[in-house]
């Protein structure tokens, strides 16, 4: 099953410390290109969640993008009384000898210190946002796959018409090679000075040769066999797909070149048309 290298997924999960947000998402490249963004409190996990993208992902540009939004009333909060009271005994002192200064108590909450919040258990929530991240990459993952099923289909639907152009051009080659003969065979009769037979065979043979395209259109059936084959398959297979194009390319321009019947030329026009719709497709293929 090919995979395609855009997707999008994302989850969240309530904890203790809030709303725990991720986000995944991609576009093609042609390699792995891993950006991350975190809150404050996880990043410290920046490398265990390259580590684990990179474990199940091979290619593609990537965003992964996590968010903790902590409710007010979740904010846990404490006082530090001692030093509220070593404040005030300072504010009472002060006051007897400024009685016009008036510290109000919301202005000792102020003070540096006063006010503590709960520390956050690192440990728990770097737990939290694995196990979140192992969801939204399972999801990613379907994504990309629903995705290449998609690709496979136009792929494939592509491969079907290539090989039904092989078909017709096959079928032609014995029409279009008497033809040929016939018209070099009237060529030779014109001549002023008739070539002998023997030689005009030779020629004959020699021009044909040049003409022929059987060993293209086999190998463009081997290419046809091997790309089906590929679309099978369950590992990566972008790379392998862009290189077999190139073969069909290949085949294509080497049969385009020896045509001498404009319902051959035709079909090799059709052939690179065919095999560009395809690479556009395999650009988008992890």
């Amino acid at each position: 099953m090919i995979r395609s290298m855009t997707a999008y997924a994302g989850g969240e999960r309530v904890t203790p410390w809030g709303t725990l947000g991720c986000e995944l998402r991609s576009v093609n490249h042609r390699f792995l290109e891993v950006g991350v963004r975190l809150p404050e409190e996880l990043r410290a996990l920046e490398p265990q969640l390259r580590e684990r993208v990179s474990g199940r992902i091979s290619r593609g540009k990537l965003d992964l993008v996590m968010r903790l939004r902590s409710p007010e009333a979740a904010t846990s909060l404490t006082v530090n009384e001692v030093l509220v009271k070593q404040l005030g005994d300072l504010a009472v002192r002060l006051h007897s000898s400024f009685p016009n200064l008036r510290v109000e108590f919301t202005e000792l909450l102020q003070y540096p210190g006063v006010l503590r919040t709960e520390a956050t258990d690192t440990t728990a929530l770097q737990a939290e946002a694995m196990a979140l991240l192992d969801e939204v990459i399972n999801g990613f993952v379907q994504a990309r796959e629903r995705e290449g099923d998609k690709l496979a289909t136009a792929i494939s639907e592509r491969v079907d018409s290539i090989e039904r152009i092989a078909a017709e051009v096959r079928e032609l080659i014995p029409v279009i090679r008497e033809g040929q003969r016939a018209k070099l065979a009237a060529r030779l009769a014109d001549l002023p000075h008739p070539m002998d037979p023997g030689r005009a065979e030779q020629e004959l043979v020699l021009w044909l040769q040049k003409l022929d395209v059987d060993e293209e259109l086999d190998r463009l059936g081997s290419h046809i066999a091997e790309i089906r084959r590929i679309l099978r398959q369950r590992e990566p297979v972008g790379r392998r797909l862009d290189f077999l194009l190139q073969e069909f390319n290949r085949e294509s321009n080497t049969m385009g070149s020896k045509s001498v019947d404009s319902r051959t030329s035709n079909a090799s026009v059709e052939l690179k048309v065919l095999i560009d719709q395809i690479r556009e497709q395999v650009q988008n293929i992890e």
